[in-house]
């Protein structure tokens, strides 16, 4: 009886030892694929140029229609008032770099002044390296 119960014993601890094993630590914020519709919703940025913040009261923030790829971005840092411009994205794949992010203003307001790299994307973040000046790094926080 004393063996039958140190096989069960045993045989119960190695079961519980191959469980937790086989468990993988949940990741609270795991990476999202750069889609239109992973982006869609409103963005506020919190940072940029490694680490600089918006002086108080100041504010940027997009937001990304999905169905069409357009963009509406409301921004007060150059003005007493807020400004509005608004236009179409798209999100190229690159082997090497993986998603851009690219975009034009309407009425005939040209192509963004950089083409950014999607380097992290979360369900409630958002990282953007600009492609031609990597020291230009800005951080979005979701709002919607």
């Amino acid at each position: 009886m004393k063996n039958w119960f140190k096989l069960m014993l045993l045989s119960l601890t190695c079961v519980a030892f191959a469980a937790c094993d086989d468990q993988q630590e949940v990741n609270p914020n795991p990476q999202l694929e750069v889609t239109p519709n992973n982006i869609a919703g409103e963005w506020e940025l919190l940072s940029y140029d490694a680490g600089a913040t918006l002086p108080e009261g100041c504010y940027v923030r997009i937001s990304f229609e999905r169905k069409d790829r357009t963009y509406t971005l409301c921004q007060n840092t150059d003005s007493f008032t807020e400004h509005t411009l608004t236009g179409s994205y798209n999100i190229l794949t690159d082997p090497t770099l993986g998603s851009i992010l690219v975009g034009n203003y309407d009425y005939n307001g040209g192509e963004w002044a950089h083409r950014y790299i999607v380097r992290s994307l979360t369900a409630a973040q958002m990282v953007w390296v600009a492609k031609d000046a990597p020291e230009q790094v800005q951080v979005f926080a979701r709002k919607k």
